[in-house]
């Protein structure tokens, strides 16, 4: 996050995973539905209520969280004690493992291999889980590399986890760049088994309202409000109030998304059709791409980007494949085609100084 934050961005930006900024004009809000106070306790009403509509989930269920980020921190606190153990794919979003090193879990790991375009091998994952494995953390879509788990996948994984008594907890913020009319959770297939985060951050150009979310049982969505007492208190009204305005445009917005990242994916394909110095898995959905580099050494690739370039790509060590890196292409599709062709100069560049 760090490195996010601070040697990210370029002139040429291929790091983020999110879609470009949905400009609030269009948002078409008007100053007297905003207040700098306003009825928000154990979050915003109207908020909770469109999130449990939308995803057609109780409303007790439904708990309201600063980010998926921090919706994740507050589903892996509120389900486990320090020390208990966790299973989590790899490679994976480094944060997730930071937030399991700071409660002070047992991380083990399951593999999801590039060589079987990063699918979740059961066979695999149950080797690794034990009597002891309190959640599985999973990203659907994967982060870094886009693959999407389907739900009778996501069923059978459910089924090992009720037998070993672990919860699963899956951030599916990247889920939301499938842009169905009514978006499908596997907070469904078991109620009592799934932790969901996810929010309006990454596929729909909102992320400054931070608006995330997470879908528990009741009992520990209890668990994850008293939680939220001891970091944040309150949440900031006029973002929950902006958030349950966006909530009612979803399908606007939605299709204007789309319609740009279908542009932005046709780019990135020809693109990688391209390249015969890479090797890559090509996902049916969402932004991102984690290809191989078939020769040298990536981090060195990074800095010739960056330096003579102005083109920013994620470095695979951020997911611990040092062989690879991952494009992200949620800009506008100008600024996408601009920065792929800036990104082919620089890997030609490289390859010519390799030899």
């Amino acid at each position: 996050m760090q490195w996010a934050k601070l040697r990210s961005t370029a002139k040429f930006n291929l790091a983020t995973s999110g879609m470009a900024a949905f400009p609030l004009a269009d948002l078409g809000v008007k100053i007297e539905q905003l207040d700098i106070n306003g009825p928000s306790i154990y979050g915003y009403e109207p908020l909770l209520q469109a999130l449990a509509r939308r995803y057609r989930v109780p409303q007790e269920s439904v708990v309201s969280a600063v980010g998926t980020s921090f919706a994740n921190y507050l589903a892996l606190a509120a389900a486990t004690e320090p020390g208990d153990e966790i299973l989590v794919e790899q490679p994976t979003y480094d944060p997730l493992l930071a937030v399991a090193r700071y409660l002070n879990l047992v991380i083990k790991r399951f593999e999801r291999k590039p060589g079987h375009n990063f699918a979740v091998d059961l066979a695999e994952l149950k080797r690794n889980l034990s009597a002891r494995t309190r959640v599985i953390v999973l990203c659907n879509l994967h982060n870094p590399s886009g693959a999407f788990i389907a739900d009778s996948t996501m069923r059978e994984i459910a089924e090992l986890a009720r037998k070993s008594g672990a919860y699963i907890l899956v951030d599916e913020v990247y889920r939301e760049m499938m842009f169905t009319a009514e978006p499908g959770t596997a907070f469904h297939i078991d109620p009592d088994r799934f932790l969901i985060t996810s929010s309006l951050t990454k596929a729909y150009g909102l992320s400054g309202l931070r608006c995330g979310w997470i879908f528990a049982p009741k009992e520990l969505a209890a668990r994850m409000w008293r939680l939220h007492d001891i970091h944040c208190g309150t949440y900031a009204y006029p973002a929950e109030a902006l958030s349950a305005i966006a909530m009612e445009k979803l399908p606007q917005i939605s299709a204007c998304m789309k319609s740009m990242l279908d542009a932005n994916r046709k780019l990135l394909c020809e693109f990688l059709n391209r390249r015969d110095d890479l090797e890559c898995f090509w996902p049916e959905y969402g932004t991102t791409v984690f290809p191989r580099l078939k020769s040298g050494n990536v981090d060195a690739l990074c800095d010739l980007l960056r330096a003579e370039f102005e083109t920013s790509v994620v470095p695979g060590r951020f997911f611990e494949c040092f062989d690879r890196f991952r494009i992200g292409v949620g800009g506008t599709t100008e600024s996408v085609r601009e920065s792929l062709l800036q990104l082919a100069r620089g890997l030609d560049r490289y390859r010519a100084d390799s030899r």
